[in-house]
């Protein structure tokens, strides 16, 4: 068993994990905010109110939700450690505005969810993400297609990632997804001292708002990110190059380059320079 007594971090954290024997799991992403500022500042740069219900992901034990508890209408949050669940449940049982849900958030239906517990209200999300789901959780996010913002923890690597713009070594096929769907921000960051354990790396709070209308319709987004994967997915051939070799099925060469043409791109730009924009009018020219 391990003993997480550390006169750096807070004893209310380390005096729950040992009386209930609870030993991290790292293949969790199992990194527990023990700065009491912290939460209470992701909230504020949230902008959470009682007319918000609020969705968390990996509360642990639950030093976000408290704060989250206090500023919106509803928090429903999901925890897939089953261990903490009894721990949630005693700290929030005389709280009526949250609801603790144990399952994997990758595996739920989302959209069902919000349906259930938020009593109509508009719909956010903001969590203290588990590293090894931050994609796909995000991604799920978007997919459900019912949350105003989404605001949340992540890698500062991952967030500079979403951030990035065209040209730079960050932009990459995610950051197009995310950036069609959301206007994102990175608030602040937090250092690695902030946790327990203390990752290896700087985390940084993203807040994300959701376009309220569809840039396209669906059947042309399928087109587009079909598109936006195969310019990232062999990022040092040029263009047509990278669009050849996922379309060569469909499209010829021939095909690709003067689509490319079209667009009045030069014949050796990458997918890496390519705006949202550009990636539209680029895909409206395929048909498959």
């Amino acid at each position: 068993m391990i003993n997480y007594e550390n006169k750096s971090i807070s004893n209310s954290v380390c005096d729950l994990l040992n009386a209930h024997q609870i030993k991290l799991t790292k293949s969790k992403g199992q990194n527990f905010l023990v700065d009491p500022n912290i939460p209470a500042k992701i909230v504020r740069e949230a902008g959470l109110d009682k007319s918000c219900g609020v969705l968390e992901v990996g509360p642990g034990l639950g030093s976000l939700t408290m704060e989250l508890s206090k500023a919106a209408g509803h928090v429903t949050t999901v925890e897939l450690d089953k261990r903490f669940v009894p721990i949630l449940k005693s700290i929030f049982k005389e709280t009526e505005n949250v609801s603790i849900i144990q399952g994997d958030i990758l595996k739920l239906n989302i959209k069902q969810l919000m349906r259930d517990t938020m009593s109509n209200l508009p719909c956010h999300v903001c969590a203290n993400l588990p590293y090894n789901i931050t994609t796909p959780a995000i991604t799920a996010f978007l997919v459900a297609e019912v949350f105003e913002t989404i605001t949340v923890m992540i890698q500062k690597e991952v967030a500079k990632r979403i951030c990035a713009k065209p040209a730079s070594s960050e932009y990459g096929a995610f950051t197009v997804y995310v950036n069609y769907h959301t206007t994102p921000k990175i608030m602040f960051d937090v250092s690695p001292e902030c946790f327990l354990p203390r990752p290896k790396v700087t985390s940084s709070v993203v807040k994300m708002e959701v376009h309220k209308e569809r840039l396209m319709n669906k059947e042309a987004e399928k087109t587009f990110f079909r598109v936006v994967r195969a310019a990232f997915g062999q990022r040092r051939k040029t263009l047509i190059n990278a669009l050849n070799a996922a379309f060569e099925k469909t499209h010829t060469k021939a095909d690709i380059t003067k689509i490319v043409e079209k667009c009045g791109f030069d014949m050796r730009v990458r997918g890496e320079v390519l705006s949202i924009d550009d990636f539209m009018k680029l895909s409206s020219y395929f048909k498959f």
